[in-house]
C-alpha cells in the first residue's frame, strides 16, 4: 500500500482521510483487531462486499441532492476506482462497487473535494437524512424542507453524540401530509406544517417518533401534533442522547430505537428526553432558511422537437412529468431500473439536459432520478434523450416502478437475487397489466433478504429473499408480503406475512393478485380498502396453490439470474455494525474520547467535549466490567454494573455512588467550568483503573 496524502480546504476532512489511511496500515500490519477496524471503515462509508476483497463505498448525500458536476465526479471515480456503475439507494445515497480497501482515502479525498462524503454513511450512525425528492417544487407543500434536512445533517455529522451508538438511527423530512418521505417508519420523521400565531405564519412539524423498518417493522408514534421549527433540533439531539444511553449494544436483532420504546414504554422515554435537555448544546435551534437556494433556472428553449414516440411521450407525461409550485416550470422523473445507472450514461446525461434543468437533481427513495426547473418547451428533448439512454419508461411511482435492494449481486445478507426478480416483474407488469401504470397506490417493493433495504414491508405487495426445503434441497424462495403501504400525515401500514412460494412463482402471485383486484374491487376501492374487505386469510387461500412444493420443476431450484443451484451463502451483515468487548480496545477507546475531549475544550466545544468525557467513563467501567465476565447490554446498565460489582465491594470509591458521578451529564449545562471537572474526574478514574486493572493482570 503506497502512502497518500491530501491536501483539501476542509482541515476536518483532510484529517480524517489521513486518519484512515494510518489505520487501513495498521490493520494490515496486524496492529487493529478486526472488529475495531470494521466499526471505523463502517462509520467512514466502506462496507464488506459479498465478494472477498472488494469493499462497497456508500456517499452519503443528504436528501438525495446531487449537483451534474457531483454526478460527473462519481462518474469517474466509479470508473478509475469500482465497477463503473452508480447505484441509487432507498435512503437516497449512492453506491459504488468492488472498490479496493488500500484506495479508499484516496478515493474519499477526491469525492471530498466536490463536497462528497463517506463519512457515517454506514454503522451505528445517524444515516443519511431522507426527505421528499420534490422539497422545494412540490405544489402541495407548506414550505421547502430542503433546508431543514440539511441542517439536520450538518448538525450530526461528527457529532459525538451519534459516533457510536448501539444501532443505526434515521431521520426523515416530509414535503407535505402525502408523506413521501415516510415518515411513519422513521426514529424521527417530520411533516411540515404551518399555523397563524398571534397574526403571523409559524412554521413547524408533526413529530412522529420511534419507527422503523428491518425484520421487524414498527409504525412511529405521534408525539407532537405541531413542533415550532426551532425545537426540532434539540428534540433530535436529546432523543439521540437517550438511545446512545439506554439502546441495546449486545443483540443487534433489538438494539435499534424502536425497541428502547417498546421496552421503557414511550412515556418514560419521552421523560428521559426532557431530562436530557438541560445538557444539550442547542435549547433552541434557527434553521438558515436560505441554507439551500433554488438553483438557477434553465434557459428558455426555442427549437421545435418532436418526441420520437409520441404515444409513449403523452402517458409519459402524465406519469413521469409534474407541474412544480413555480408555474411554468416543470419535475421530471426518470424511473431507473433497479436503481442502476452506468458511468457512460450518467455522463450522456448530464450533457444532454444540463441546459434544460436546474443544476439540481434529487434521487428518490424509489432508486429514481428528479429533474427540476424542466420549461414545457424542453419537454419533448427531455424525453427524446431519455428513451435514447433507457430512462423514459414512463409509470413512475406507479406499480409498474419496482423498487429493489442490491440483494446477492454484492450484499452479505442476500439470501435471494432480488434485482433480476425486479427486472423479470416490472416487464412483466408493463406487458400484461400495463392498464396500472396510473395506479400510484400500488406499490410492488423487494428485498433481498428481511431487513427490508428493498422497502418490502411498507409495500401493498411485497417479497423477501427466503429458502424452502423439498425433495432434501434447498430452493430459492419469497415471502409474499401485502396490505403495507403510506396513509399520509405520519399514518402508514406495515405489510403482513401472507405465504412463501419458490421465487421462480412471484410472477404467478403478481398475476392472481392483480388480476383479482381488478375482478374484485369494488367501484374506487383502493387497494388497502379491498385487502381489508378481503382479510389476510383470503389471501392466504388465494395464494395457497402456489405455495404448493409437490410440483417443483428442476428450474425452480435455480434463482432469477443464476445458471448453478441454489445454495444459502449468507455472509455476516455489516450495516449496523458490531460490538466491540475487547477490553484493551475499550481501554484504548477510554483515552481515545479524553483526547477529542480535550481538543474540543480548547475549541471551546463544551457540549462536545462533555460527552467524549461521558464516552470515556463508560468505556472504562465496560471494559472493567468484561474483565469480571460481565457483558452489560446497555450504557445506563454497564453504569448500574459498575456500582453494583466494584463500588459496593469498596474497590472503587465515590462520594456518593458512580452512577451519580457518571449521570452529572444531564444535571448541568455545558460551560468550562464544568467541562473542566468533569474530564479531571474521567481521567482520574480512567488511570485508577488502568492501574487495578494491570495489578490485577499481574497477580493471575
Amino acid at each position: 500500500m503506497q502512502s497518500f496524502r491530501t491536501e483539501l480546504e476542509n482541515p476536518v476532512v483532510e484529517k480524517e482521510i489521513i486518519e484512515l489511511e494510518k489505520k487501513i496500515r495498521a490493520y494490515r500490519a496486524g496492529e487493529m483487531v478486526e472488529d475495531k477496524f470494521k466499526s471505523l471503515r463502517l462509520a467512514r462509508g466502506i462496507y464488506g462486499q459479498r465478494q472477498p476483497g472488494v469493499q462497497m463505498i456508500r456517499i452519503k448525500l443528504p436528501f438525495g441532492k446531487l449537483t451534474f458536476k457531483q454526478f460527473l465526479k462519481i462518474a469517474d471515480i466509479s470508473d478509475e476506482y469500482a465497477s463503473s456503475n452508480i447505484h441509487f439507494t432507498t435512503r437516497q445515497d449512492i453506491q459504488i462497487h468492488f472498490v479496493s480497501l488500500d484506495k479508499t482515502p484516496e478515493l474519499w479525498a477526491k469525492l471530498a473535494a466536490d463536497d462528497l462524503t463517506l463519512r457515517e454513511a454506514c454503522g451505528n450512525t445517524v444515516r443519511n437524512v431522507t426527505a421528499s425528492p420534490a422539497a422545494g417544487v412540490d405544489p402541495d407543500e407548506p414550505f421547502d424542507v430542503s433546508a431543514y434536512a440539511q441542517s439536520t445533517f450538518e448538525y450530526l455529522v461528527r457529532n459525538p453524540i451519534c459516533a457510536d451508538m448501539g444501532r443505526k438511527f434515521k431521520i426523515g423530512f416530509s414535503s407535505s401530509d402525502k408523506d413521501t418521505a415516510f415518515s411513519y417508519l422513521q426514529d424521527f420523521g417530520f411533516v411540515p406544517k404551518v399555523r397563524q400565531h398571534e397574526g403571523r405564519e409559524e412554521r413547524g412539524f408533526t413529530v412522529m417518533f420511534g419507527g422503523g423498518l428491518g425484520a421487524q417493522p414498527i409504525l412511529a408514534q405521534k408525539i407532537f401534533d405541531f413542533l415550532p421549527e426551532d425545537e426540532f433540533i434539540p428534540l433530535i439531539e436529546a432523543t439521540i442522547r437517550v438511545f446512545d444511553r439506554h439502546g441495546e449494544r449486545n443483540n443487534r436483532n433489538k438494539a435499534r430505537f424502536k425497541y428502547v420504546v417498546q421496552k421503557l414504554g414511550l412515556e418514560e422515554v419521552l421523560r428521559l428526553v426532557e431530562e436530557e435537555r438541560k445538557a444539550i448544546k442547542s435549547k433552541r435551534f434557527v434553521v438558515d432558511r436560505e441554507k439551500v437556494p433554488t438553483a438557477a433556472h434553465p434557459p428558455l428553449f426555442t427549437e421545435q422537437v418532436t418526441p420520437v414516440d409520441p404515444l409513449a411521450y403523452e402517458v409519459w407525461l402524465q406519469t413521469n412529468v409534474f407541474e412544480q409550485k413555480q408555474k411554468g416550470f416543470y419535475g421530471v422523473y426518470l424511473k431507473v431500473p433497479t436503481g442502476d445507472i452506468p458511468t457512460e450514461k450518467a455522463r450522456q446525461l448530464v450533457a444532454s439536459i444540463r441546459d434544460h434543468v436546474a443544476d439540481d437533481m434529487r434521487v428518490t427513495q424509489d432508486q429514481n432520478l428528479l429533474l427540476k426547473f424542466a420549461r414545457k418547451e424542453s419537454l419533448p428533448h427531455i424525453y427524446n434523450v431519455l428513451h435514447e439512454l433507457g430512462y423514459a419508461r414512463y409509470g413512475f411511482n406507479s406499480t409498474l416502478d419496482i423498487t429493489t435492494c442490491p440483494g446477492t449481486d454484492t450484499c452479505n445478507l442476500g439470501i435471494s437475487n432480488s434485482t433480476e426478480m425486479a427486472r423479470v416483474l416490472e416487464n412483466y407488469v408493463e406487458e400484461f397489466h400495463g392498464d396500472f401504470v396510473y395506479e400510484q397506490h400500488l406499490k410492488i417493493k423487494i428485498s433481498g433478504c428481511m431487513n427490508s433495504c428493498g422497502q418490502h414491508g411498507l409495500a401493498h405487495i411485497g417479497f423477501h429473499g427466503s429458502s424452502l426445503k423439498a425433495q432434501g434441497r434447498v430452493l430459492p424462495a419469497a415471502q409474499v408480503m401485502i396490505g403495507g403501504g403510506t396513509v399520509g400525515g405520519g399514518i402508514g401500514r406495515i405489510a403482513e406475512r401472507i405465504t412463501k412460494v419458490p421465487t421462480k412463482r412471484v410472477t404467478l402471485v403478481v398475476d392472481l393478485l392483480l388480476n383479482d383486484f381488478k375482478a374484485n374491487r369494488l367501484e374506487q376501492e383502493s387497494f388497502h380498502q379491498y385487502y381489508d374487505r378481503q382479510t389476510k386469510d383470503y389471501f392466504y387461500r388465494l395464494l395457497k396453490p402456489l405455495a404448493d412444493l409437490s410440483t417443483l420443476t428442476e428450474d425452480e431450484f435455480v434463482d432469477w439470474g443464476r445458471n448453478d443451484i441454489y445454495n444459502t451463502a449468507i455472509g455476516v451483515g455489516e450495516c449496523a455494525g458490531v460490538v466491540i468487548d475487547l477490553i484493551a480496545t475499550l481501554l484504548f477507546e477510554s483515552e481515545e474520547k479524553l483526547a477529542l475531549a480535550k481538543e474540543a475544550l480548547q475549541q471551546q466545544q463544551y457540549a462536545d467535549a462533555i460527552y467524549h468525557i461521558y464516552s470515556s467513563f463508560v468505556w472504562t467501567a465496560k471494559a472493567l466490567l468484561l474483565d469480571k465476565g460481565i457483558n452489560a447490554s446497555t450504557q445506563i446498565a454497564i453504569i448500574k454494573e459498575f456500582d453494583n460489582l466494584y463500588v459496593q465491594d469498596g474497590i472503587f470509591s465515590f462520594p456518593t455512588s458512580f452512577e451519580e458521578r457518571v449521570l452529572q451529564i444531564n444535571k448541568f449545562e455545558p460551560g468550562k467550568e464544568f467541562a473542566d471537572a468533569y474530564l479531571l474526574q474521567a481521567e482520574a478514574f480512567y488511570y485508577e483503573a488502568s492501574k487495578k486493572r494491570e495489578e490485577l493482570r499481574l497477580s493471575v
